[in-house]
């Protein structure tokens, strides 16, 4: 049973830490959708980039410990987290700007948790 209970609480940690992530996510996604930029790191601009930089190492803290928690428990590791930072980087000039970003990235939150 002790076993049992430590695995419980573990993956009830795993689920808070995840809830975390999400809301952290979200928060700096309704920053970039109102034109804040920076958090997708389309432009290689330090002022955006020391901006964003706590949301991003936060985020990137998060993410790690959820997959620590996850590699204990067998299951796969965080796919939003992946692909949060996966869509960081530069992109071609016709792509869609940050602000158009953020906004395709709260709709498809919104829409997982509907």
């Amino acid at each position: 049973m002790a076993k049992i209970d430590r695995l419980e609480r573990l993956d009830q940690r795993r689920a808070d830490l995840e809830a975390e992530y999400r809301a952290t996510l979200v928060a700096a996604l309704e920053r970039t959708a109102a034109g804040k930029p920076g958090l997708f790191n389309h432009r290689a601009d330090k002022r955006e980039r020391a901006a964003v930089a706590p949301v991003i190492d936060e985020l990137r803290a998060l993410g790690e410990a959820i997959d620590a928690i996850r590699a204990k428990l067998m299951i796969e590791p965080f796919a939003l987290h992946r692909e949060f930072f996966d869509a960081r980087g530069r992109v071609a000039p016709s792509a869609a700007g940050e602000p158009k970003q953020a906004k395709q990235w709260l709709d498809r939150l919104a829409a997982e948790t509907a």
